[in-house]
């Protein structure tokens, strides 16, 4: 669950009440210039995530590494 967005700079001026955010188990997204280019995320999300993305890694199924990064996109809320 998406819990805020902030700049870089405002990460930096705010970072306790953003990491309060994360450990309530909420997602952070942070951007730069309009552009996201990180995440904090709960451990537990964090680790299900990981799990989740290496799934199917090794068999080099193209189509079945489509369907898996569709499924994550939607599951984790990622946009490009």
């Amino acid at each position: 669950m998406i819990g805020a967005t902030a700049t870089a700079t405002e990460m930096q001026n705010n970072f306790g009440r953003y990491l309060n955010l994360v450990m309530e188990g909420r997602e952070v997204i942070v951007t730069k210039n309009g552009k996201e280019v990180g995440r904090f995320v709960p451990k537990e999300a964090a680790v299900s995530y990981l799990t989740d993305s290496l799934t199917g890694i090794l068999k080099g199924d193209y189509e079945l590494d489509q369907i898996k990064e569709k499924r994550l996109k939607e599951k984790y809320e990622i946009t490009d």
